[in-house]
């Protein structure tokens, strides 16, 4: 369906208008909005994020590494147990960055929409 749309809205364009939307740029790439993410305004608690992240995933990994060395229950638990709350809390901070990349792709699709508007106007 998509792909119906974007062939129409192509053929529709004039050669101007194809150039001038060639030079805003067509979505970036997966490894450009996550580098997106680190700049801005909210750029720093991304950052912080990102950190926190990483270290509770190493400390989960390093509680795992010991639950399973464990040699009693008593101790497997006191080890388990932390283990699988921080793994599973580095992916929620992980997850919190998603609805960033996805604000910013929808910000990068209005932009050419304006644009889009604007050189109708000047029609």
């Amino acid at each position: 369906m998509t792909d119906d749309i974007d062939t129409l809205i192509a053929n529709t364009l004039k050669d101007e208008d194809r150039a001038l939307l060639a030079r805003a740029g067509a979505e970036p790439g997966y490894f450009r909005q996550i580098g997106e993410v680190f700049t801005g305004p909210t750029g720093w608690p991304t950052m912080v994020l990102v950190v926190a992240q990483t270290v509770m995933f190493i400390a989960g990994v390093w509680a795992a590494w010991k639950f399973f060395h464990a040699a009693e229950a008593l101790e497997a638990l006191r080890w388990g147990l932390p283990s699988a709350v921080l793994i599973l809390g580095s992916l929620v901070v992980k997850l919190s960055v998603w609805p960033a990349i996805h604000a910013n792709r929808t910000i990068h699709a209005l932009r050419r929409l304006e644009l889009q508007l604007a050189l109708r106007r000047q029609d």
